[in-house]
C-alpha cells in the first residue's frame, strides 16, 4: 500500500503541482485547502507525513503544526514546511513547533520528492528496542522516548534522532555534512545551519546536561556524557 501525503495549502495549482509529482513517485496524495480542514483529515486518514503551507486561510500552519505535535495520536507524523519566507527566523519557529525539514517557494518539485522521500525513508530505520544510558539520561530507541532524571523530555522527531546518532558513538566527531546524511537523509546544497539550529535547539532542552554536545571547532559536533572544558556553547 503506497505511503500518504497530506499537501495543505490554498493555492490550487501548487497543490496539484506537488499532488502530480509525487503520485509520479508512487505516493498517495490527499489535499487541504486551510488548517482547519488539514487537522480534520490528519485526525480521520492519519497520513505519513504532512506538507504545510504557513500562510493559511482560517488557521496558520504553524498552529496545524503546534496543534498535531501536541496530540498524542498525531505527534509522530513528520512534517515538512512550504512556505514563500525564506528568513533563518521563519525556519527556527518552524523547527521549534516540531517540524522536520523546509521547502522555500519557489521551489523545485523534484527537490520536494526528494525531500518527502529522505523523511520517509528515515522514519522507516532502526526499529529497534535499544536503549542508552548515560547516568541521568536514557534514550530510548523503540519508544522514541528521552528521559532526564526520569522525567521524559519533550523532543521533535530530529532532534530525537540528532541526540540517539550523537550518543551512539560517544566522543566521535561528526561534521555538519555526515549529520546532514545520517540524521536528515541527504547532504548536498542543503544549509548546514540547519544542524546549528537544531543542536541550539537540544542543548537547551538537555539544560545542565546540555554541554554534553560539544562543538568540535573546524568539524562539527560530538557527544561526551563527562562534558568537559571543550564543550562551546
Amino acid at each position: 500500500m503506497p505511503q500518504t501525503v497530506l499537501v495543505v495549502d490554498d493555492e490550487r495549482d501548487i497543490v496539484e503541482l506537488i499532488r502530480y509529482n509525487l503520485t509520479q513517485s508512487g505516493y498517495r496524495v490527499i489535499s487541504a485547502g486551510d488548517g482547519r480542514q488539514a487537522l480534520d483529515l490528519v485526525r480521520r486518514d492519519r497520513p505519513d507525513l504532512v506538507v504545510l503551507d504557513l500562510m493559511l486561510p482560517l488557521l496558520p500552519g504553524t498552529e496545524v503544526a503546534r496543534v498535531l505535535k501536541q496530540e498524542e495520536a498525531t505527534r509522530d507524523i513528520p512534517i515538512l514546511m512550504l512556505t514563500a519566507r525564506g528568513e533563518e527566523v521563519d525556519r527556527v519557529v518552524g523547527f521549534e513547533l516540531g517540524a522536520d525539514d523546509y521547502v522555500v517557494k519557489p521551489f523545485s518539485p523534484r527537490e520536494l520528492v526528494l525531500r518527502v522521500q529522505a523523511i520517509l525513508r528515515r522514519e522507516g530505520k532502526e526499529e529497534t528496542d535499544e536503549t542508552l544510558t548515560y547516568g541521568p539520561l536514557s534514550i530510548d530507541l523503540g519508544s522514541h522516548v528521552v528521559r532526564l532524571e526520569g522525567r521524559e523530555l519533550s523532543l521533535t522527531i530530529t532532534e530525537f534522532k540528532l541526540l540517539h546518532r550523537l550518543a551512539r558513538r560517544p566522543g566521535r566527531a561528526y561534521s555538519r555534512d555526515q549529520l546532514l546524511s545520517e540524521v536528515w537523509g541527504y547532504g548536498g546544497d542543503l544549509e548546514t545551519r540547519t544542524v546549528d539550529t537544531h543542536v541550539k535547539r537540544l542543548r537547551a532542552k538537555l539544560g545542565a546536561i546540555g554541554d554534553w554536545i560539544q562543538t568540535v571547532r573546524g568539524v562539527g559536533y560530538r557527544f561526551r556524557p563527562d562534558g568537559g572544558d571543550e564543550a562551546s556553547l
